[in-house]
């Protein structure tokens, strides 16, 4: 006989949301494992004595975990999701005739605590993954990935740039006749770079936007032959910026930096950048970031693994000044040495193929980078066979190089080795999958806040979500809980032989 199940809904006199959650459901697992009670004390300073109860700080984290573990995009979503899921009820403490928060009290919570709150709650989830063995702290792989910001394309506008300087001097001084003030020699050259770059990008395009203009083109749309953060911005997100992967359309973004522990994956540190930083730019800073949050727990950094976007200057330089080893190949243009032409790095000085000597005269401004100039001798040059092919109609042979360029010499002969050539995979195979991870499954595909600040605060709570993930699921490996039952001296023989093998890469 065929069934047919009649519904009558019923009022339930007992029941508990403890019974209908499984023992091995994930989020009844998690809130066993993760305790935000320091929160309290964290988020302290942020409430008054009087007024109307807040959301509960652990409740407004756990819900901030549930969007990004489920990749929810909204606050909105979040709430409707939660408000269906009995194990997301269990795990935020709340019984299913009890009410949750609007989603606005998501938002408004989310920009009322500070960013040191979050950096906080990153810690002791990252102190946890480190408490069970999941970070050796040694080896970090480096990497970014632009982020779309919360603002489209259609909210560029031009920067108002003051037209006449001295008109402008002028203005201050009559509405300051007490103090009168000056315009700075470099705003001035700031101003006049300006013009020349919008005269260059505006050339053959109806880009002057007279009056007149506006009237006879009403309602088309007419923008330079290429938008640059230098002259545009977002009405919209001021902190957002233009950037552009190989392939896509430009689009405001957002610069994710992220530092990924090589032995199990576990994301280390995690910061929002502008989306026009150079990723070398950035390598100080995430150094400084990444010493904080190891050091703290008796970790040291001895390599970093990066990408050629990492390398400059600058960024080798702060590696060495923190002891730390780098594996990043040179940038494009870094030439480990010069054919037909000798380097004498004692003397500091080139010999040419004809034995002359070519030598060291003076630093100069080289596109923005300071940069040592060697020139030969007027003399050497107008009697040499080569002359021809070497400087041509010049009257000497001149060769720049950077400052730096001791600092690029020892990364070239570093990355000459095998294990370079291992690093260079294990970067790939550790960093790239995080990031991917992050932005397909994670939540941060798109920031749905405005603000850098904000930004940050959304890739840090990606990220805590992510290694919240990782530690639920890691197990420690087969081999070692055997080593760990064997007796005396074999056990210490074979634990000290698996550290070994599993340091050795």
């Amino acid at each position: 006989m065929q069934g047919q199940k009649a519904f009558e809904e019923k009022l339930f006199t007992n029941f508990q949301l403890s019974d209908r959650v499984p023992t091995d459901n994930f989020y009844r697992r998690l809130k066993e494992t993760l305790d935000l009670r320091f929160l309290y004390k964290t988020t302290a300073s942020y409430y008054g004595s009087e007024g109307q109860e807040s959301i509960d700080p652990t409740v407004f984290f756990k819900l901030m975990l549930i969007g990004y573990l489920e990749n929810l995009g909204s606050d909105r979503r979040i709430i409707t999701t939660a408000s269906m899921r009995l194990d997301m009820l269990f795990f935020i403490g709340y019984n299913i005739d009890e009410p949750l928060p609007w989603h606005s009290t998501l938002s408004r919570t989310r920009q009322l605590y500070g960013e040191e709150v979050f950096k906080t709650l990153f810690k002791q989830v990252l102190k946890m993954c480190i408490n069970k063995g999941m970070v050796s702290g040694r080896r970090q792989a480096v990497d970014s990935a632009l982020i779309k910001a919360n603002a489209s394309m259609d909210s560029i506008a031009e920067k108002e740039i003051m037209t006449d300087v001295d008109d402008f001097t002028d203005e201050l001084r009559l509405n300051q006749e007490d103090k009168p003030q000056k315009v700075h020699p470099y705003k001035k050259k700031k101003v006049e770079e300006h013009h020349r770059w919008k005269t260059k990008a505006y050339h053959g395009m109806p880009g002057t936007r007279s009056d007149q203009f506006k009237e006879e083109h009403a309602g088309d749309d007419y923008q330079p032959k290429y938008l640059s953060n230098h002259t545009h911005y977002s009405t919209t997100d001021k902190d957002a910026r233009i950037a552009v992967k190989p392939g896509k359309p430009r689009q405001l973004n957002y610069l994710a930096q992220t530092s990924v522990d090589t032995s199990h994956h576990v994301i280390t540190h995690i910061e929002a950048y502008h989306a026009d930083k150079k990723d070398a730019q950035c390598l100080p800073r995430i150094i400084k970031g990444l010493k904080e949050n190891l050091h703290d727990e008796g970790l040291t950094i001895e390599q970093i693994i990066a990408d050629a976007g990492y390398s400059s200057g600058q960024a080798l330089k702060a590696l060495e000044q923190h002891n730390i080893t780098g594996y990043i190949p040179n940038f494009g243009k870094y030439k480990s040495e010069r054919e037909g032409f000798t380097y004498h790095i004692e003397e500091d000085y080139y010999t040419c193929p004809q034995g002359k000597r070519i030598i060291f005269k003076k630093i100069k401004d080289n596109n923005g980078h300071l940069a040592k100039e060697y020139r030969s001798s007027q003399k050497d040059c107008m009697s040499c066979p080569l002359r021809a092919s070497c400087i041509g109609k010049s009257a000497e042979k001149r060769i720049i190089d950077t400052v730096d360029k001791p600092y690029y010499d020892k990364m070239h002969e570093r990355l000459q080795t095998p294990y370079a050539r291992k690093m260079k995979k294990l970067r790939q195979s550790t960093v790239e999958p995080v990031l991917g991870t992050l932005i397909n499954f994670l939540g941060m595909r798109r920031v749905n806040t405005r603000g850098i600040r904000l930004a940050n605060k959304c890739m840090m709570m990606a990220a805590i979500a992510y290694n919240i993930k990782k530690m639920m699921k890691f197990k420690i490996n087969r081999p070692m809980a055997v080593m760990m039952e064997l007796p005396g001296e074999t056990n210490q023989f074979f634990n000290s032989l698996f550290l070994q093998l599993h340091f050795a890469h």
